[in-house]
């Protein structure tokens, strides 16, 4: 059993169907389900760096057990791609976990692998900017 806490106008996606609160709500799952808050959820356009474009493939994963296989094999390419480019051994352990839970088919921890991929990705790609420039 899951209980949910929604804020007025707050999101949530349970397995693919998006439901918007209208007041503060409280949702119980009594049984499994694909469940991503809306803050949690990536649209195609924000996908914009390839830690985020591995989030997203991994989000419809999650989210879209019916096409799992589409999603896995563009997963794995992507994560290829993303792997190689890493230096940090902190960001290299977020990889290893990911891996892991994608293997398991538990996309929803490899979502939070991702988020901190996300982070680290952000803070590397800042450290390239000029200080000037920014």
């Amino acid at each position: 059993m899951l209980r949910i806490t929604l804020r007025d106008g707050e999101k949530v996606v349970i397995n693919g169907a998006v439901l918007r609160s209208t007041g503060r709500a409280e949702i119980v799952v009594e049984n499994a389900a694909a469940i991503l808050r809306g803050r949690d959820v990536m649209s195609p356009e924000d996908a914009d760096t390839p830690a985020k474009r591995l989030y997203f493939a991994c989000m419809l994963a999650y989210l879209d057990p019916a096409n799992l296989t589409q999603y896995q094999s563009r997963i794995l390419s992507l994560f290829e791609d993303f792997v190689e480019a890493l230096e940090s051994p902190e960001a290299k352990s977020h990889c290893l976990s990911f891996a892991r839970n994608v293997a398991y088919c538990d996309f929803y921890r490899a979502l939070s692998d991702c988020r901190a991929l996300i982070a680290y990705e952000s803070e590397a790609l800042a450290r390239l900017v000029p200080a000037d420039a920014a």
